[in-house]
């Protein structure tokens, strides 16, 4: 009975070891602006991801600029001076500014059960770009309004939904993980044999981190392949490379964790009947 019951625990330990990692990183990971906005920084030098700002930045410029005739030379004129900004250390906090501002609206949307959609204020990054724009001496820059402009970024037809799960992760984030731990304890003090169980708990984690790494590997291929046309793949994979760059790392720590575990049982055993 006890190793039967130890068993049991030793699979709840592996399938326990995804779960609480994914938890830990929606809560710790996604719901810290300071860590979110550290883990979207590097970004701000991908050439990909630089592409679509600056495309989508010059078409929301363009749109607050009337030059009339001399409209269509201004706009690649703005390009040029975008693609040029795009290297600058101001580029950098301005990206690091849109993306702790898409954090906050993000979770508003999540917590507060307002709508179902999120949308981001672009003022503060318009007007770092207008400065710079402005000192390059870029023609019609300094009539670039500083306004209010909202972005949509996101829109969920169930974000209810999400709110709950998000919610639950949240909850989880750090119990989740602490319960593995205490089911791991557990498995071991209840089984007969608990060298052996040692290995086995060690296994169980190690396969409850490749779960992980294989989920994360997963998630990644539907999410690229359920894109829009309109979306640069390029882009949207260092964006979610990036975001779930935590997951990769724990999984090979956790993998680590649990097979030095079951190494070193199994090596203390061999030893034990070396005469």
């Amino acid at each position: 009975m006890r190793t039967f019951l130890s068993a049991v625990l030793v699979v709840l330990v592996t399938v326990l070891v995804p779960a609480g990692a994914v938890a830990y990183w929606a809560d710790r990971e996604l719901g810290d602006a300071d860590r979110y906005t550290a883990a979207m920084s590097p970004l701000a030098e991908n050439t990909a991801v630089q592409g679509v700002v600056v495309t989508q930045a010059r078409r929301a410029l363009a749109g607050q600029i009337d030059a009339g005739p001399f409209q269509g030379g201004v706009d690649a004129l703005l390009g040029e001076a975008l693609r040029s900004f795009a290297g600058t250390p101001a580029y950098r906090t301005a990206w690091d500014a849109a993306n702790r501002a898409a954090h906050a609206a993000f979770l508003h949307a999540l917590t507060t059960g307002d709508g179902n959609a999120v949308a981001i204020d672009l003022a503060p990054v318009i007007e770092q770009i207008k400065g710079e724009l402005v000192a390059d001496g870029v023609p019609f820059a300094d009539r670039i309004p500083v306004t209010h402009v909202s972005v949509k970024v996101m829109e969920y037809d169930n974000l209810g939904a999400l709110r709950k799960g998000f919610r639950m992760l949240q909850i989880a984030g750090i119990w989740l993980p602490v319960l593995t731990v205490v089911l791991a304890a557990a498995a071991i003090a209840v089984a007969v044999r608990r060298r052996r169980a040692v290995i086995a708990t060690g296994l169980g984690i190690a396969v409850g981190a490749v779960l992980l790494w294989i989920a994360v590997a997963l998630c990644r291929r539907l999410t690229l392949d359920d894109l829009p046309a309109d979306i640069d793949r390029a882009a949207a994979a260092a964006v979610y490379d990036a975001l779930t760059a935590f997951l990769r790392t724990t999984a090979w720590v956790i993998l680590a964790i649990g097979l030095g575990t079951a190494l070193a049982a199994w090596l203390t055993g061999r030893l034990r009947r070396t005469p």
